[in-house]
């Protein structure tokens, strides 16, 4: 038997070593990702003990990079960016502009080429995804108005990121690098001739791909084999990228990315997500473990300053800039806190911007290492960042006058409009939430006639409503003054039909102070908080999954009735 066998050598001490390290992270409240990249330091070339085969590494990292963005295809919404759209859009291009900024000045400061300045600026302007999704979810706001914008942000990031990759090779040998530089003519030729590449793929994938990955989905689906279903999924998703490649010149990101987003069209898209999921990740880990392969920690001893500056350019500059934007666009001081934290870390797109500015020539080597360096520390801090915003926003609240005017910044959608109807100011039904089921009552009460006033954090919606000449105030609702904008004390009604059952508490309480006979009608999710809720006396309360089997009851009832 073959004692030489690189690629099961490499698997088996990457798998094994991010394992034991992802667990001691997530034991030390760390993301487990901090374990992946240091058990690719421990297995990199600059640590002493055993050398993992770094081209393996880097192909198995390349394998990673796809399934990656092509799960960030899968859960790439236009619908749940468009709706946040306002903030997240001139939020995220200005936010990239500054950090970029700050990032190209001070490599400029250690006499870097301007094409390495502005790939390192550019890598410490994004955030990782995947952190920020799994923050969000251990703190459970992922489906919050302060979670949508964090994410939408970050999509706006990665779009952004994704043209990068796409115009940076043909603008190297412009920017100092590898590629050749011959002529403006030249230039101009080269990145027209690769948007146009770019744009035949795109055209492709949103006119061809849509109709025929859908259906070679159901088609798979039909044979009712699970592992041909999963084996079609990963298989689009490898496929199409090195296509991408090869026949368009795109970088496998992209094409994978794009792969994902078409198959989201499917009504299997949530199955193809689940049954990719365990692959998706192994491949994820690999990805993490080669990045960390490639740093070099002799640079937190002899460039401890750099280390420094760029962490501080992370979690300290692009956190006060997105704060600033969000405050700018009068979203409260709340909102801006969460926003920043989320940014306040660099991930899976930093690295794949090191690595390629690496490969053209233009980011020098210890600029990589300084980047992982970044990420790392920044990951690794990103859970205390994240907890300190609430009692940093307390905090503020009590010393700053300024910072209480910014909770509650002067908005006119903040409150109705002097030329509001009298039926929606008495009797009214008062709604919290115009989410996918805050908008289906709406459109019942609306059919009935029933006057309604909805009170939403989400601006944008408001201003739609009000344009449409519906009643909408905008904020949180657990805020008192919310809720007597919307006129609660005089409402025969309050609606709650968000999720979040430790803000119904408070606004149902906020309504039985300013109106001890208003009727509650509230939603959950959870057995346990309808429960609490149902002791507390808390109104109807309706438990999703009761409702949902008492609606498929009434139907087989019914039916079985009739064939009987």
């Amino acid at each position: 038997m073959p004692h030489s066998l690189p690629l099961i050598t490499t698997l088996a001490t990457a798998f094994g070593l991010a394992l034991v390290l992802g667990v001691l992270a997530a034991r030390l409240k760390l993301p487990a990702l901090v374990g992946y990249l240091l058990a690719g330091i421990m297995l990199g070339p600059f640590t002493p003990g055993f050398v993992a085969d770094a081209q393996l590494g880097h192909e198995l990292a390349e394998i990673g990079v796809m399934l990656l963005m092509f799960g960030v295809g899968l859960h790439f919404s236009l619908d749940d960016l468009l709706a946040v759209r306002k903030i997240a859009l001139p939020g995220a291009i200005l936010q990239i502009a500054v950090a970029t900024a700050l990032g190209a000045g001070i490599a400029a400061a250690w006499d870097w080429s301007l094409g390495g300045a502005l790939v390192f600026g550019l890598a410490l302007s994004v955030a990782s995804t995947v952190v920020l999704l799994r923050t969000l979810e251990a703190h459970g706001i992922l489906d919050s108005m302060n979670g949508r914008i964090a994410v939408g942000w970050l999509v706006v990031e990665d779009l952004a990121m994704v043209l990068v990759l796409v115009l940076l090779p043909p603008l190297a040998g412009a920017l100092g690098g590898d590629a050749p530089d011959a002529g403006a003519g030249s230039l101009w030729g080269t990145l027209a001739l690769t948007l146009l590449k770019v744009s035949a793929f795109i055209a492709l994938m949103l006119v061809g791909g849509r109709r025929v990955l859908p259906k070679l989905l159901w088609l798979v689906a039909g044979t009712g084999s699970r592992e041909l279903f999963t084996l079609c999924v990963v298989a689009a998703a490898v496929s199409i990228a090195y296509g991408a490649a090869e026949l368009f010149g795109v970088s496998f990101a992209l094409g994978a990315f794009f792969a994902g987003m078409v198959l989201r069209e499917s009504e299997f898209s949530h199955r193809a997500a689940e049954e990719s999921l365990p692959l998706r990740e192994a491949f994820a880990v690999l990805f993490f473990v080669s990045v960390g392969m490639l740093f070099d920690p002799r640079v937190l001893v002899e460039q401890p300053l750099q280390v420094l500056a760029v962490v501080g350019i992370i979690v300290v500059g692009k956190s006060i800039a997105a704060a600033a934007l969000v405050l700018l666009l009068r979203y409260p001081l709340n909102t801006a806190l969460i926003v920043s934290a989320s940014l306040a870390q660099i991930g899976e797109f930093s690295f794949i911007l090191a690595g390629l500015g690496v490969s053209l020539g233009l980011l020098p080597v210890e600029g990589q290492s300084l980047i992982l360096a970044g990420a790392l520390i920044s990951i690794a801090v990103n859970p205390v960042v994240f907890k300190a915003a609430e009692p940093l926003q307390a905090w503020l609240g009590s010393h700053s006058r300024l910072a209480r005017q910014l909770e509650h910044p002067a908005d006119p959608l903040a409150e109705l409009p002097m030329s509001t109807h009298e039926r929606y100011l008495s009797g009214q039904v008062v709604l919290v939430g115009y989410g996918r089921v805050g908008r289906r009552i709406a459109q019942t009460l609306a059919e009935r006639d029933i006057p309604y006033v909805v009170a939403e954090r989400n601006r944008e919606l408001v201003e739609r409503l009000r344009a449409d000449g519906g009643a909408a105030v905008s904020g949180d609702a657990t805020d008192p003054a919310v809720l007597i904008q919307a006129h609660i004390a005089r409402a025969s009604m309050l609606v709650v039909a968000i999720p979040d059952t430790l803000d119904v508490r408070q606004m149902i309480a906020t309504a039985r102070t300013l109106n001890p006979t208003i009727e509650t009608v509230v939603r959950t999710h959870n057995e346990e908080e309808a429960e609490l809720l149902e002791r507390e006396a808390a109104g109807k309360i309706f438990l999703g999954e009761n409702e949902l089997a008492h609606g498929m009851s009434r139907h087989v009832l019914e039916r079985y009735g009739k064939a009987r």
